[in-house]
């Protein structure tokens, strides 16, 4: 397994490296490529706004820098990708904050449950300067933070059982990331955290290796999910971000006004994929209603409750100073 991954990485590193910041036949000689991967499909919100921002960058560069986007995971997992952002054989890509802390610590914060209160409340928080510093501990693992994108609050959605309380996922085995943190918090909330891959999660839902996950609408939605699991409580349990991320060995490579160009366009199109995610997040519910789908709103409370023995777990830690933080701004 290791040997075939190493394969596949390779491949993928050639591919990817091969026009970092290089020109590519049928392009001016000049222009600096920047190759980017993902691992959503076309009509997701995240990948639209990263061709607005390739469209953005050729504007205000003058036709000089460009985004190559290779979507759908033609260049690997996630996990992956970051590897080869860190040897500096891709340029960009776009990753969950929650599989991020294990190469920045700090980022379980996002993985733990109603650490903010809403929406707002998370958006303020980001914009400040915690939000700024998560960003730059991107670099202590050859990372650099460029933004955040918006991915919504995650609920959870069962094949056979109606979510009203925490009880009612008592002995449920419920998918998460591959994340300690995200572990900790499904089972605190007396559900069988079951770590799998997004890619076999349908096949998992389906033939009852799991009886249900969590995530956002839009990924409820475009992965077609609904049509197995017809529940889905909208308990918002965490807020966590997408991190749109460059190889600090291909940042560093850039002219300061290339770096001003990129940094711009970044800000634009995470402005546009916010205001797509809200559009897709209402189109989503609705979709999945008339699919048949039971969306229940809770009463949080019992479910705040319920995980706050795993707080109290950080107190004295890095992580609880930065959560006594976050609770602290408006």
């Amino acid at each position: 397994m290791i040997m075939r991954r190493f394969i596949r990485q390779l491949g993928a590193a050639a591919l990817a490296g091969a026009t970092v910041l290089m020109a590519s036949c049928g392009f001016k000689e000049d222009q600096v490529a920047l190759k980017l991967a993902h691992t959503l499909d076309q009509q997701h919100s995240v990948h639209r706004a990263m061709v607005f921002m390739d469209e953005r960058l050729r504007e205000l560069s003058g036709d000089t820098m460009r985004i190559d986007i290779y979507s759908g995971g033609q260049l690997g997992s996630e996990r992956e990708l970051i590897e080869l952002l860190q040897i500096g054989s891709l340029a960009m890509t776009k990753v969950s904050a929650s599989p991020m802390e294990g190469f920045v610590p700090e980022m379980k914060i996002f993985n733990l449950p109603y650490v903010f209160r809403d929406s707002d409340h998370f958006w303020n928080v980001l914009q400040s300067d915690i939000g700024k510093d998560l960003l730059l501990a991107c670099e202590r693992a050859r990372l650099r933070g460029l933004g955040y994108l918006d991915a919504g609050s995650r609920s959870f959605y069962m094949n056979d059982v109606a979510v009203q309380t925490p009880a009612d996922l008592n002995g449920q085995k419920i998918r998460v990331q591959n994340s300690q943190t995200a572990i900790k918090m499904v089972n605190a909330l007396g559900g069988a955290a079951t770590p799998v891959s997004w890619g076999e999660l349908y096949t998992a839902l389906q033939q009852g290796v799991v009886n249900g996950a969590e995530n956002n609408p839009p990924s409820f939605y475009l992965s077609k999910h609904y049509e197995v699991s017809k529940y889905y409580t909208l308990d918002e349990h965490t807020y966590v971000p997408d991190l749109l991320l460059i190889s600090t060995e291909v940042w560093n490579k850039l002219e300061p006004q290339q770096q001003a160009w990129l940094n711009q366009a970044v800000e634009e199109a995470v402005a546009y994929q916010r205001k797509l995610w809200q559009e897709s997040t209402e189109e989503s519910l609705a979709a999945v209603k008339a699919a048949g789908v039971e969306v229940i709103y809770p009463d949080k409370q019992p479910f705040i409750d319920a995980v706050k023995p795993l707080h109290d777990s950080y107190s004295g830690t890095e992580v609880g100073e930065l959560l006594e933080q976050i609770k602290a701004i408006n």
